[in-house]
Protein backbone atom coordinates (compact mmCIF):
# COMPACT_ATOMS: atom_id res chain seq x y z
CA UNK A 1 0.00 0.00 0.00
CA UNK A 2 1.67 3.79 -1.08
CA UNK A 3 2.25 5.98 1.76
CA UNK A 4 -0.03 8.59 0.71
CA UNK A 5 -3.09 6.00 0.97
CA UNK A 6 -2.02 4.65 4.19
CA UNK A 7 -1.82 8.14 5.81
CA UNK A 8 -5.55 9.10 4.10
CA UNK A 9 -6.88 6.08 5.57
CA UNK A 10 -5.11 6.88 8.97
CA UNK A 11 -6.15 10.54 9.19
CA UNK A 12 -10.11 9.56 8.05
CA UNK A 13 -10.14 6.90 10.82
CA UNK A 14 -8.71 9.27 13.40
CA UNK A 15 -11.29 12.13 12.12
CA UNK A 16 -14.19 9.71 12.01
CA UNK A 17 -13.49 8.51 15.61
CA UNK A 18 -13.02 12.39 17.02
CA UNK A 19 -16.36 12.83 15.02
CA UNK A 20 -18.31 9.79 16.10
CA UNK A 21 -16.97 10.38 19.83
CA UNK A 22 -18.10 14.17 19.77
CA UNK A 23 -21.48 12.58 18.15
CA UNK A 24 -21.79 10.30 20.94
CA UNK A 25 -21.18 12.91 23.69
CA UNK A 26 -23.91 15.19 21.95
CA UNK A 27 -26.54 12.77 22.10
CA UNK A 28 -26.23 11.63 25.69
CA UNK A 29 -26.23 15.53 26.64
CA UNK A 30 -29.17 15.56 24.39
CA UNK A 31 -31.03 13.12 26.11
CA UNK A 32 -29.95 14.24 29.22
CA UNK A 33 -31.40 17.38 28.48
CA UNK A 34 -34.26 16.23 27.35
CA UNK A 35 -34.95 14.36 30.09
CA UNK A 36 -34.63 17.16 32.08
CA UNK A 37 -37.16 19.27 30.62
CA UNK A 38 -39.74 16.81 30.98
CA UNK A 39 -39.01 15.85 34.77
CA UNK A 40 -39.10 19.96 34.97
CA UNK A 41 -42.28 20.19 33.26
CA UNK A 42 -43.66 17.12 35.44
CA UNK A 43 -42.66 19.00 38.51
CA UNK A 44 -43.42 22.35 37.33
CA UNK A 45 -46.97 21.20 36.60
CA UNK A 46 -47.63 18.42 39.09
CA UNK A 47 -47.06 20.69 41.77
CA UNK A 48 -49.53 23.72 40.49
CA UNK A 49 -52.34 20.72 39.84
CA UNK A 50 -51.13 20.09 43.47
CA UNK A 51 -51.57 23.48 45.05
CA UNK A 52 -54.83 23.57 42.95
CA UNK A 53 -56.60 20.60 44.12
CA UNK A 54 -55.83 21.23 47.86
CA UNK A 55 -57.21 25.02 47.28
CA UNK A 56 -60.51 23.51 45.78
CA UNK A 57 -60.26 21.03 48.62
CA UNK A 58 -60.61 23.65 51.57
CA UNK A 59 -63.40 25.04 49.50
CA UNK A 60 -65.60 22.64 48.37
CA UNK A 61 -64.13 19.41 49.74
CA UNK A 62 -62.07 16.22 48.96
CA UNK A 63 -64.57 14.96 46.30
CA UNK A 64 -64.24 18.01 44.28
CA UNK A 65 -60.74 17.88 44.40
CA UNK A 66 -60.41 14.61 43.09
CA UNK A 67 -63.01 15.75 40.58
CA UNK A 68 -60.58 18.56 39.86
CA UNK A 69 -57.54 15.70 39.02
CA UNK A 70 -59.93 13.89 36.62
CA UNK A 71 -60.90 17.00 34.84
CA UNK A 72 -56.98 17.48 33.98
CA UNK A 73 -56.27 14.23 33.16
CA UNK A 74 -58.49 14.74 30.41
CA UNK A 75 -57.20 17.61 28.65
CA UNK A 76 -53.80 16.61 29.04
CA UNK A 77 -53.92 13.75 26.49
CA UNK A 78 -50.35 13.20 26.34
CA UNK A 79 -49.64 12.71 30.05
CA UNK A 80 -51.75 10.60 32.12
CA UNK A 81 -52.75 12.06 35.75
CA UNK A 82 -54.37 10.21 38.32
CA UNK A 83 -54.29 10.21 41.80
CA UNK A 84 -52.91 7.10 44.00
CA UNK A 85 -53.16 6.01 47.17
CA UNK A 86 -49.53 6.23 48.37
CA UNK A 87 -48.03 9.87 49.76
CA UNK A 88 -44.44 10.70 49.18
CA UNK A 89 -42.62 13.00 51.15
CA UNK A 90 -41.14 15.33 48.49
CA UNK A 91 -41.71 15.36 44.70
CA UNK A 92 -40.27 12.77 42.50
CA UNK A 93 -39.31 11.52 39.07
CA UNK A 94 -38.07 8.48 37.46
CA UNK A 95 -38.33 6.40 34.24
CA UNK A 96 -39.91 3.10 34.03
CA UNK A 97 -39.46 0.32 31.28
CA UNK A 98 -42.81 -1.94 30.73
CA UNK A 99 -43.36 -3.89 28.22
CA UNK A 100 -45.23 -1.14 26.06
CA UNK A 101 -42.40 1.61 26.23
CA UNK A 102 -40.75 3.62 28.08
CA UNK A 103 -42.17 6.21 30.45
CA UNK A 104 -41.41 9.20 32.92
CA UNK A 105 -43.36 8.82 36.14
CA UNK A 106 -43.50 11.86 38.15
CA UNK A 107 -45.44 11.76 41.78
CA UNK A 108 -46.42 15.14 43.53
CA UNK A 109 -47.39 14.97 47.42
CA UNK A 110 -50.72 15.54 48.00
CA UNK A 111 -51.42 16.93 51.48
CA UNK A 112 -55.21 15.98 52.02
CA UNK A 113 -56.73 14.71 55.05
CA UNK A 114 -57.34 10.98 55.34
CA UNK A 115 -58.78 8.95 53.49
CA UNK A 116 -57.70 10.80 50.70
CA UNK A 117 -54.26 12.01 51.06
CA UNK A 118 -51.93 10.06 48.65
CA UNK A 119 -50.18 11.76 45.54
CA UNK A 120 -50.50 13.15 42.34
CA UNK A 121 -48.87 10.66 39.69
CA UNK A 122 -48.04 11.98 36.31
CA UNK A 123 -47.02 9.25 33.56
CA UNK A 124 -45.99 10.15 30.17
CA UNK A 125 -44.67 8.42 27.26
CA UNK A 126 -40.83 8.90 26.14
CA UNK A 127 -41.05 7.79 22.26
CA UNK A 128 -40.57 11.44 21.57
CA UNK A 129 -37.71 11.15 23.35
CA UNK A 130 -36.70 7.94 21.33
CA UNK A 131 -37.58 9.51 17.98
CA UNK A 132 -35.42 12.34 18.64
CA UNK A 133 -32.68 10.28 19.92
CA UNK A 134 -32.66 8.23 17.01
CA UNK A 135 -32.91 11.28 14.53
CA UNK A 136 -30.10 12.58 16.58
CA UNK A 137 -27.89 9.73 15.77
CA UNK A 138 -28.75 9.50 12.17
CA UNK A 139 -28.16 13.19 11.74
CA UNK A 140 -24.33 12.90 13.70
CA UNK A 141 -23.75 9.43 11.28
CA UNK A 142 -24.49 11.71 8.17
CA UNK A 143 -22.47 14.81 9.59
CA UNK A 144 -19.57 12.50 10.28
CA UNK A 145 -19.64 10.09 7.25
CA UNK A 146 -19.68 13.73 5.13
CA UNK A 147 -16.92 14.67 6.86
CA UNK A 148 -15.02 12.03 6.90
CA UNK A 149 -15.27 11.74 3.35
CA UNK A 150 -14.71 15.58 2.43
CA UNK A 151 -11.43 15.21 4.66
CA UNK A 152 -10.26 12.03 3.16
CA UNK A 153 -10.63 13.27 -0.64
CA UNK A 154 -8.46 16.17 0.92
CA UNK A 155 -6.07 14.28 2.85
CA UNK A 156 -5.77 12.07 -0.40
CA UNK A 157 -5.11 15.21 -2.81
CA UNK A 158 -2.94 16.76 -0.94
CA UNK A 159 -1.07 13.59 -0.06
CA UNK A 160 -0.22 12.95 -3.28
CA UNK A 161 0.90 16.61 -4.31
CA UNK A 162 2.75 16.60 -0.92
CA UNK A 163 3.88 13.20 -0.68
CA UNK A 164 3.18 10.10 -3.41
CA UNK A 165 4.44 12.55 -6.34
CA UNK A 166 7.68 13.44 -4.65
CA UNK A 167 8.05 9.57 -3.52
CA UNK A 168 7.65 8.23 -6.90
CA UNK A 169 10.15 10.08 -8.48
CA UNK A 170 12.70 9.68 -5.81
CA UNK A 171 11.66 6.09 -6.24
CA UNK A 172 12.68 6.34 -10.00
CA UNK A 173 16.03 8.47 -8.84
CA UNK A 174 16.87 5.81 -6.26
CA UNK A 175 16.49 3.08 -9.32
CA UNK A 176 17.81 4.63 -12.00
CA UNK A 177 21.03 4.78 -9.41
CA UNK A 178 20.82 1.73 -8.47
CA UNK A 179 21.14 0.36 -12.06
CA UNK A 180 24.44 3.28 -12.42
CA UNK A 181 22.34 6.19 -14.09
CA UNK A 182 24.00 9.09 -11.74
CA UNK A 183 22.90 12.00 -14.45
CA UNK A 184 19.71 14.26 -14.20
CA UNK A 185 19.49 15.74 -11.13
CA UNK A 186 16.09 15.39 -9.38
CA UNK A 187 14.54 19.28 -8.56
CA UNK A 188 11.59 19.26 -6.43
CA UNK A 189 10.06 23.09 -4.98
CA UNK A 190 9.06 21.11 -1.92
CA UNK A 191 10.73 22.96 1.16
CA UNK A 192 10.44 20.15 3.60
CA UNK A 193 12.25 17.41 4.53
CA UNK A 194 11.31 14.98 1.04
CA UNK A 195 12.63 18.01 -0.65
CA UNK A 196 16.11 17.85 1.42
CA UNK A 197 16.49 14.25 0.78
CA UNK A 198 16.38 15.04 -2.97
CA UNK A 199 18.76 17.24 -2.20
CA UNK A 200 20.93 14.93 -0.68
CA UNK A 201 20.22 12.41 -3.24
CA UNK A 202 21.60 14.42 -5.84
CA UNK A 203 24.54 15.44 -3.38
CA UNK A 204 25.26 11.73 -3.23
CA UNK A 205 24.96 11.30 -7.03
CA UNK A 206 27.73 14.21 -7.48
CA UNK A 207 30.06 11.84 -4.86
CA UNK A 208 29.46 8.88 -6.76
CA UNK A 209 30.01 10.13 -9.94
CA UNK A 210 33.29 11.82 -8.53
CA UNK A 211 34.50 8.29 -6.59
CA UNK A 212 33.20 6.61 -10.19
CA UNK A 213 35.17 8.73 -12.33
CA UNK A 214 38.46 8.80 -9.52
CA UNK A 215 37.86 4.80 -9.32
CA UNK A 216 37.83 3.99 -13.21
CA UNK A 217 41.24 6.24 -13.22
CA UNK A 218 42.84 4.47 -10.81
CA UNK A 219 41.32 1.22 -12.27
CA UNK A 220 42.72 1.82 -15.62
CA UNK A 221 46.22 3.23 -13.66
CA UNK A 222 46.23 -0.80 -11.76
CA UNK A 223 45.70 -2.36 -15.11
CA UNK A 224 48.69 -0.52 -16.75
CA UNK A 225 50.96 -1.74 -14.09
CA UNK A 226 49.28 -4.94 -14.06
CA UNK A 227 50.24 -5.32 -17.71
CA UNK A 228 53.50 -4.08 -17.45
CA UNK A 229 54.21 -6.30 -14.75
CA UNK A 230 52.83 -9.35 -16.68
CA UNK A 231 55.31 -8.00 -19.69
CA UNK A 232 58.37 -7.65 -17.12
CA UNK A 233 57.48 -11.41 -16.02
CA UNK A 234 57.33 -12.73 -19.48
CA UNK A 235 60.71 -10.93 -20.93
CA UNK A 236 62.19 -12.09 -17.49
CA UNK A 237 60.68 -16.25 -18.55
CA UNK A 238 62.08 -15.48 -22.42
CA UNK A 239 65.55 -14.97 -21.05
CA UNK A 240 65.51 -18.09 -19.29
CA UNK A 241 64.11 -19.47 -22.47
CA UNK A 242 66.73 -17.86 -24.63
CA UNK A 243 69.96 -19.29 -22.89
CA UNK A 244 68.34 -22.95 -22.87
CA UNK A 245 67.21 -22.74 -26.78
CA UNK A 246 70.91 -21.06 -27.25
CA UNK A 247 71.66 -24.90 -27.58
CA UNK A 248 68.33 -25.82 -30.02
CA UNK A 249 70.24 -22.75 -32.08
CA UNK A 250 73.63 -23.75 -31.94
CA UNK A 251 73.22 -26.99 -33.78
CA UNK A 252 71.18 -25.93 -37.19
CA UNK A 253 73.58 -22.74 -37.29
CA UNK A 254 76.83 -25.26 -37.49
CA UNK A 255 75.04 -27.21 -40.24
CA UNK A 256 73.94 -24.10 -42.05
CA UNK A 257 77.61 -22.33 -41.60
CA UNK A 258 79.20 -26.09 -42.97
CA UNK A 259 76.95 -26.20 -45.91
CA UNK A 260 77.51 -22.73 -46.90
CA UNK A 261 81.18 -22.54 -46.85
CA UNK A 262 81.07 -26.37 -48.85
CA UNK A 263 79.40 -24.04 -51.60
CA UNK A 264 81.54 -21.04 -50.98
CA UNK A 265 84.44 -23.17 -51.57
CA UNK A 266 83.32 -24.52 -54.79
CA UNK A 267 83.20 -28.40 -52.68
CA UNK A 268 79.71 -28.62 -53.66
CA UNK A 269 78.51 -28.84 -57.49
CA UNK A 270 75.73 -29.75 -59.34
CA UNK A 271 73.17 -31.74 -57.17
CA UNK A 272 75.09 -31.98 -54.46
CA UNK A 273 74.73 -28.06 -54.37
CA UNK A 274 71.81 -28.31 -54.70
CA UNK A 275 70.72 -30.83 -52.18
CA UNK A 276 73.17 -28.43 -49.21
CA UNK A 277 71.38 -25.41 -50.48
CA UNK A 278 67.69 -27.72 -49.90
CA UNK A 279 69.58 -28.29 -45.97
CA UNK A 280 70.83 -24.84 -45.81
CA UNK A 281 66.53 -23.83 -46.42
CA UNK A 282 65.16 -26.60 -43.80
CA UNK A 283 67.57 -25.30 -41.28
CA UNK A 284 67.16 -21.91 -41.38
CA UNK A 285 63.19 -23.07 -41.12
CA UNK A 286 64.00 -24.47 -38.39
CA UNK A 287 65.71 -21.66 -36.60
CA UNK A 288 62.71 -19.74 -37.78
CA UNK A 289 60.05 -21.08 -35.69
CA UNK A 290 62.34 -21.67 -32.67
CA UNK A 291 62.76 -17.89 -32.93
CA UNK A 292 59.24 -16.85 -33.92
CA UNK A 293 57.92 -18.96 -30.97
CA UNK A 294 59.85 -17.19 -28.70
CA UNK A 295 58.75 -14.06 -29.80
CA UNK A 296 55.16 -14.73 -30.24
CA UNK A 297 55.58 -15.57 -26.07
CA UNK A 298 57.75 -12.16 -25.44
CA UNK A 299 55.06 -10.07 -27.44
CA UNK A 300 53.06 -7.77 -25.43
CA UNK A 301 49.09 -7.56 -27.21
CA UNK A 302 45.45 -7.14 -25.58
CA UNK A 303 43.25 -9.81 -24.20
CA UNK A 304 41.98 -12.24 -26.66
CA UNK A 305 39.84 -15.06 -25.83
CA UNK A 306 39.13 -17.31 -28.41
CA UNK A 307 38.65 -21.15 -27.81
CA UNK A 308 41.39 -22.90 -27.04
CA UNK A 309 42.59 -26.68 -27.08
CA UNK A 310 44.57 -26.83 -23.60
CA UNK A 311 46.46 -30.18 -24.54
CA UNK A 312 47.73 -28.62 -27.47
CA UNK A 313 48.76 -25.61 -25.59
CA UNK A 314 50.66 -27.31 -23.09
CA UNK A 315 52.41 -29.59 -25.88
CA UNK A 316 53.46 -26.40 -27.43
CA UNK A 317 54.89 -24.87 -24.14
CA UNK A 318 56.83 -28.10 -23.18
CA UNK A 319 58.11 -27.66 -26.51
CA UNK A 320 59.63 -24.44 -25.69
CA UNK A 321 60.83 -25.54 -22.27
CA UNK A 322 62.33 -28.37 -23.34
CA UNK A 323 65.74 -27.25 -23.74
CA UNK A 324 65.89 -25.98 -20.12
CA UNK A 325 65.05 -28.97 -18.89
CA UNK A 326 66.59 -31.72 -20.53
CA UNK A 327 69.73 -29.43 -19.80
CA UNK A 328 68.81 -29.97 -16.16
CA UNK A 329 67.93 -33.54 -16.29
CA UNK A 330 64.40 -33.38 -16.22
CA UNK A 331 62.04 -35.11 -18.19
CA UNK A 332 58.89 -33.49 -19.34
CA UNK A 333 55.72 -35.83 -19.31
CA UNK A 334 52.78 -33.94 -21.25
CA UNK A 335 49.11 -34.36 -21.96
CA UNK A 336 47.70 -36.70 -24.78
CA UNK A 337 45.33 -36.24 -27.55
CA UNK A 338 43.13 -33.52 -27.12
CA UNK A 339 40.80 -31.74 -24.46
CA UNK A 340 37.38 -29.74 -24.32
CA UNK A 341 37.86 -26.63 -25.63
CA UNK A 342 37.90 -23.24 -23.60
CA UNK A 343 37.39 -19.72 -23.89
CA UNK A 344 40.21 -18.40 -22.98
CA UNK A 345 43.25 -16.16 -23.96
CA UNK A 346 45.93 -18.33 -25.29
CA UNK A 347 48.70 -16.18 -24.84
CA UNK A 348 47.95 -15.21 -21.01
CA UNK A 349 47.71 -19.39 -20.13
CA UNK A 350 50.78 -19.66 -22.18
CA UNK A 351 52.65 -17.83 -19.85
CA UNK A 352 50.49 -19.67 -16.87
CA UNK A 353 51.98 -22.46 -17.82
CA UNK A 354 55.07 -21.85 -18.43
CA UNK A 355 55.66 -20.20 -15.16
CA UNK A 356 54.59 -22.84 -13.19
CA UNK A 357 56.51 -25.84 -15.35
CA UNK A 358 59.55 -23.54 -15.01
CA UNK A 359 59.14 -23.09 -11.45
CA UNK A 360 58.57 -27.01 -11.59
CA UNK A 361 61.90 -27.15 -13.17
CA UNK A 362 63.87 -25.24 -11.16
CA UNK A 363 62.68 -26.82 -7.55
CA UNK A 364 64.03 -30.20 -8.87
CA UNK A 365 67.75 -29.11 -9.18
CA UNK A 366 69.43 -32.81 -9.50
CA UNK A 367 66.71 -33.57 -11.97
CA UNK A 368 63.62 -35.64 -12.25
CA UNK A 369 59.94 -35.08 -13.40
CA UNK A 370 57.16 -32.96 -14.38
CA UNK A 371 54.01 -33.99 -15.19
CA UNK A 372 51.05 -31.68 -16.63
CA UNK A 373 47.67 -33.57 -16.37
CA UNK A 374 44.32 -32.35 -17.89
CA UNK A 375 41.39 -33.55 -15.80
CA UNK A 376 37.43 -32.64 -15.72
CA UNK A 377 36.17 -31.61 -11.98
CA UNK A 378 32.96 -30.74 -10.40
CA UNK A 379 33.39 -28.70 -7.23
CA UNK A 380 32.62 -25.79 -5.48
CA UNK A 381 34.91 -22.51 -6.10
CA UNK A 382 36.66 -21.07 -2.45
CA UNK A 383 35.17 -18.77 -0.42
CA UNK A 384 36.64 -15.45 -1.61
CA UNK A 385 35.64 -16.03 -5.12
CA UNK A 386 32.40 -17.57 -4.64
CA UNK A 387 29.43 -19.03 -6.57
CA UNK A 388 28.05 -22.81 -6.61
CA UNK A 389 29.07 -25.88 -7.68
CA UNK A 390 30.02 -26.46 -10.90
CA UNK A 391 31.96 -28.45 -13.74
CA UNK A 392 35.68 -27.24 -14.19
CA UNK A 393 38.83 -27.96 -16.14
CA UNK A 394 41.93 -28.36 -13.88
CA UNK A 395 45.24 -28.04 -15.56
CA UNK A 396 47.37 -29.57 -13.13
CA UNK A 397 52.20 -29.38 -12.74
CA UNK A 398 53.40 -31.73 -10.24
CA UNK A 399 57.03 -32.20 -9.53
CA UNK A 400 59.22 -34.46 -7.66
CA UNK A 401 61.19 -31.55 -5.93
CA UNK A 402 62.13 -30.51 -2.36
CA UNK A 403 58.97 -29.01 -1.51
CA UNK A 404 57.66 -26.00 -0.05
CA UNK A 405 57.75 -25.33 4.51
CA UNK A 406 54.36 -23.94 5.74
CA UNK A 407 55.81 -20.48 6.11
CA UNK A 408 56.85 -20.11 2.54
CA UNK A 409 53.25 -21.53 1.15
CA UNK A 410 51.85 -18.97 2.81
CA UNK A 411 53.59 -16.37 0.53
CA UNK A 412 54.09 -18.51 -2.43
CA UNK A 413 51.34 -16.16 -4.39
CA UNK A 414 52.74 -12.41 -3.11
CA UNK A 415 54.68 -10.51 -5.76
CA UNK A 416 58.21 -10.09 -5.55
CA UNK A 417 58.36 -13.17 -3.03
CA UNK A 418 61.07 -16.01 -4.18
CA UNK A 419 63.47 -18.62 -2.53
CA UNK A 420 65.57 -18.24 -5.71
CA UNK A 421 68.92 -17.49 -5.88
CA UNK A 422 70.17 -13.97 -7.35
CA UNK A 423 69.78 -14.16 -11.69
CA UNK A 424 67.02 -17.17 -11.16
CA UNK A 425 63.81 -15.52 -10.79
CA UNK A 426 61.48 -12.34 -9.77
CA UNK A 427 59.37 -13.57 -7.67
CA UNK A 428 56.38 -12.38 -9.83
CA UNK A 429 55.68 -15.44 -11.99
CA UNK A 430 52.86 -17.27 -9.02
CA UNK A 431 51.32 -13.80 -8.65
CA UNK A 432 51.23 -12.79 -12.28
CA UNK A 433 49.61 -16.76 -13.07
CA UNK A 434 47.39 -16.30 -10.07
CA UNK A 435 46.06 -12.83 -11.26
CA UNK A 436 45.22 -14.60 -14.60
CA UNK A 437 43.67 -17.23 -13.74
CA UNK A 438 41.39 -14.80 -11.43
CA UNK A 439 41.03 -13.01 -15.10
CA UNK A 440 39.51 -16.04 -16.43
CA UNK A 441 37.10 -16.85 -13.69
CA UNK A 442 39.48 -19.76 -12.23
CA UNK A 443 41.41 -20.34 -9.38
CA UNK A 444 44.76 -21.68 -8.46
CA UNK A 445 45.25 -24.33 -5.76
CA UNK A 446 48.53 -25.48 -4.36
CA UNK A 447 49.75 -28.51 -2.66
CA UNK A 448 53.52 -29.15 -1.23
CA UNK A 449 55.28 -30.85 1.38
CA UNK A 450 59.06 -30.51 1.96
CA UNK A 451 61.04 -33.60 0.05
CA UNK A 452 57.81 -34.66 -1.54
CA UNK A 453 57.47 -32.21 -4.23
CA UNK A 454 54.42 -29.81 -5.15
CA UNK A 455 51.70 -30.03 -7.31
CA UNK A 456 49.37 -26.28 -8.82
CA UNK A 457 45.93 -26.62 -10.10
CA UNK A 458 44.64 -24.67 -12.38
CA UNK A 459 41.11 -25.06 -12.52
CA UNK A 460 39.06 -22.87 -15.60
CA UNK A 461 35.36 -22.72 -16.02
CA UNK A 462 34.15 -25.49 -18.43
CA UNK A 463 30.52 -24.38 -19.81
CA UNK A 464 27.58 -26.63 -18.28
CA UNK A 465 26.35 -27.58 -21.33
CA UNK A 466 29.36 -29.45 -21.97
CA UNK A 467 27.93 -31.00 -18.33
Amino acid sequence: MKLSLKLTLALVVAVAVVLAAFGVGRVERELTLFQTDMSADHRAFGRALASAVMEVARREGDERALELVQRANLREGGVDIRWVPEPTARTVSRVEETPSGRYLVTNVRLELPPPHSGSIQLTESMGDEDQYVDDTIRRTVLRTATTAGVCGVLILLLGWIFVGRPMNRLMDKARRVGAGDLTGPLRLRQRDEIGALAEEMNAMCDRLAEARATVAAETAARINALEQLRHADRLATVGKLASGLAHELGTPLNVVLARARMIERGESTGPQAADDARIIAEQTDRMTAIIRQLLDFARRRSVQREPTDLSALARRTLSLIEPIATKRGIVLDGPSGESPVVDVDGSQMEQVLTNLVINAVHAQPKGGNVRIRLEHARRAPPPDLGGEERRWLSLSVEDDGVGMAKEIREHAFEPFFTTKDVGEGTGLGLSVAWGIVREHGGFIEMWSEQGRGSRFTVYLPEAESEA
